[in-house]
């Protein structure tokens, strides 16, 4: 995968990361998609949308990157929550060493969320491309 020699610092890198993979998939990736507004009136974004130009299938990803121990893991509860309000289907990537081992068991249990190392067959699996592995 793209990048995947450097750990992963902050969520703008990790949507680099995301959207490298799947231009090298042959999707197509647009980041910070702006969807409609959330019930308290902010702007809701997609951090990056993938798209298979074939076939115009869609899929939205949330980026969650954390190095360390803090606020990103409170978070990620209300971040599921708010996917199932988007005008697609979508996952939340996550990468980073800084994630409690309770948190990661909690990502996975959701069925919403990948973790970076997995993006790659999840998106093949997603879109019905050919492995490349």
């Amino acid at each position: 995968m793209p990048g995947q020699t450097t750990a992963i610092k902050n969520g703008t890198q990790l949507k680099k990361e995301v959207t490298a993979l799947s231009v090298s998939l042959g999707l197509q990736a647009r980041e910070e998609v702006k969807v409609g507004r959330r019930l308290w009136g902010a702007v809701r974004s997609i951090d990056v949308v993938i798209s298979d130009p074939k076939t115009s299938k869609a899929l939205g990803i949330e980026c969650k990157a954390q190095s360390a121990g803090g606020s990103t893991e409170e978070k990620i509860p209300a971040t599921i929550q708010d996917i199932g309000a988007w005008p697609i289907p979508g996952i939340v990537v996550f990468a980073g060493a800084g994630f409690s081992q309770n948190m990661r068991a909690y990502l996975h249990s959701t069925g919403r969320a990948v973790a970076l190392e997995d993006l790659r067959s999840y998106l093949e699996l997603f879109f019905g491309l050919a492995s490349t592995k």
